[in-house]
């Protein structure tokens, strides 16, 4: 099976979440026994059991420990899956001797000062020294709670679920004791190999049983010695728990290089489609750009492999058309001044009919953007100037009325549709721009949006109305290509309010250009979708045969 695993390593590490899954398939078949081949010279684990029970006898003898009940054989519907031969199903209280709670925080009123360890010195999996705390603790207390080296430590309480219930191996002897977020438990030597513990400890065996024991108080999860003594784990002969010990370290190591490989790839690949793509923003024109994306073009296959690098292209895209180097100017266009003018009008035109609100505005933002190219035939206007604003119409309706109505027609929030309505409040094409939320800082969706047909806007959007659908097709695109930052207010709760939205710098184009660049816009779209469908249909297949593979290894 290590050869199943070691031969297909590029088409597992190359699967969605690859290196994740490759680490959990190693441990999926350490416990099952299919890792490292059985020898038949082993002494067999049912000869360690024997020999557990003879420590828990003296240790019962001893008075270090309570009587236990007699080891009991798991049915055969209590065992997870068949193990090898030499192999034992037994649940960890059979092969525990002695666990041990941590140190209360508390400590004594008096004795010695002693190292603690804390939850903060688990890193990685492994404890760390580097910055403990110290605790008050008699002579009795301190032997009571010494660690010894192969002791296991259980994290017993924490608000992560995905730390409760894990397993840290005590290296060395260690001049330090447990707080009492630990269980300490107490293998026999030469019997249980605390490394083996922790591979079935991590392993989705236990990390689903344990997911299912969890109790939940106050934001906490814990697990208590009753839960985790009641965990089934699969017993191998000591001689081949050393060996899975041994392989799954050899193996997670090669794990760690191919993700470090792979880091180190993934961010000379962003470095070099950021480098390209800046390359192309770099074009002093059109032509220039025309010239430049061919280029680019006969290199897709290699530059665009992720997602992330499809939507860099078509940000970049997206800056292009509102830079003017997309498409070329045509001299013969009405320049945008006159358009301007018609602007100017209809907006007159509408305040007379009391259509849209007067504009308020911020920082002019033209007076800082004196290094702005504005090419041929183009304006540098501002949103305010070249759009209506008609806020004042939207109307909000809380989700808890909106239940009880019929749904009939879109309901527009900030980043699109989100509830139907029985009413309507438009009934023509408008941009809708987001006007809080945490989407104007992180982009996961395009801040302005157009809407049709009859709908209703609550008060999280801006409702532009423009003299036509290409103006605001235009103006759809320019939001979707700039940074906004300078126009928005606060972090916790992110806004771009009207004043600061009708602040917005914009490069207007004469309107036949504005119509080549969305048709343009629209084609390099449409082929950058085309690019993430195929990609996204190369990682259903990868993933389709790691999954095949995976399914061969543990079967």
């Amino acid at each position: 099976m290590t050869a199943l695993l070691t031969d297909n390593l590029p088409l597992l590490a190359g699967a969605p979440s690859g290196i994740k899954k490759l680490r959990e398939l190693i441990l999926e078949l350490a416990v099952r026994g299919k890792l490292v081949p059985q020898d038949a010279n082993d002494e067999p684990a049912s000869e360690l059991l024997k020999r557990i029970g003879e420590e828990k006898a003296r240790l019962v003898a001893e008075g270090k420990v309570k009587k236990q009940k007699p080891l009991v054989e798991l049915a055969d519907d209590k065992k997870p899956f068949e193990l090898p031969q030499s192999w034992e199903w037994r649940r960890i209280s059979d092969l525990l001797p002695e666990s041990q709670n941590g140190a209360s925080s508390r400590g004594d009123s008096d004795g010695l000062s002693v190292t603690v360890l804390r939850l903060a010195d688990i890193r990685e999996g492994e404890i760390s020294l580097d910055d403990t705390r110290t605790l008050v603790l008699s002579a009795a207390s301190v032997r009571k709670y010494a660690l010894e080296d192969g002791d296991v430590l259980l994290i017993r309480v924490n608000g992560s679920a995905d730390l409760v219930g894990r397993f840290v191996v005590c290296r060395a002897n260690l001049q330090a004791i447990p707080c009492d977020h630990f269980i300490r438990m107490r293998f026999p030597r030469g019997v249980v190999d605390s490394g083996y513990l922790k591979i079935v400890g991590d392993s989705k065996l236990a990390r689903n049983a344990i997911a299912r024991l969890f109790v939940s108080t106050a934001g906490q999860k814990t697990v208590n010695q009753g839960h985790i003594g009641s965990l089934s784990v699969p017993l191998p002969p000591i001689a081949e728990q050393h060996r899975i010990v041994s392989k799954v370290d050899e193996l997670m190591a090669l794990c760690d290089r191919l993700e470090a490989r792979q880091a180190d790839a993934d961010s000379a690949h962003a470095q070099l489609v950021h480098a390209l793509l800046g390359s192309l923003t770099q074009a002093s024109d059109a032509t220039d750009f025309a010239q430049s994306w061919p280029r680019l073009a006969e290199h897709f296959d290699t530059l665009f492999t992720t997602e992330s690098s499809i939507d860099a292209l078509k940000q970049a895209l997206l800056q292009l058309a509102v830079m003017g180097k997309l498409v070329p100017q045509d001299p013969s266009d009405e320049p945008a001044s006159e358009l301007l003018k018609r602007i100017a009008e209809e907006r007159a035109q509408a305040a007379s009919q009391g259509r849209g609100r007067k504009v308020k505005t911020a920082t002019d933002y033209r007076a800082s953007n004196t290094e702005v190219t504005v090419p041929a035939g183009w304006s540098l206007s501002t949103v305010g100037e070249v759009t209506i604003c008609r806020d004042g119409e939207r109307i909000a309706v809380s989700q808890a009325e909106r239940e009880g109505r019929p749904k009939t027609y879109d309901y527009y929030g900030a980043s699109g549709v989100i509830d139907k309505i029985d009413g309507f409040l438009f009934d023509k094409p408008l941009l809708l721009v987001g006007e809080d939320g945490a989407n104007l800082i992180n982009r996961s969706t395009p801040i302005a949006f157009m809407a049709r047909g009859k709908y209703w806007v609550n008060n999280h959007a801006h409702v532009l109305d423009g003299v036509s659908e290409a103006l605001l097709l235009y103006v759809q695109l320019y939001f979707n290509a700039i940074d906004l930052k300078p126009y928005v207010t606060g972090t916790a709760q992110p806004k771009m309010n009207q004043a600061k939205m009708n602040s917005i710098v914009l490069l207007l184009p004469p309107e036949a250009e504005q119509h080549r660049i969305v048709a343009k816009v629209d084609q390099l779209m449409a082929l950058c979708d085309q690019l993430k469908a195929r990609l996204n249909q190369a990682r259903q297949v990868h993933g389709h045969l790691a999954s095949v593979l995976v399914e061969q290894a543990v079967a």
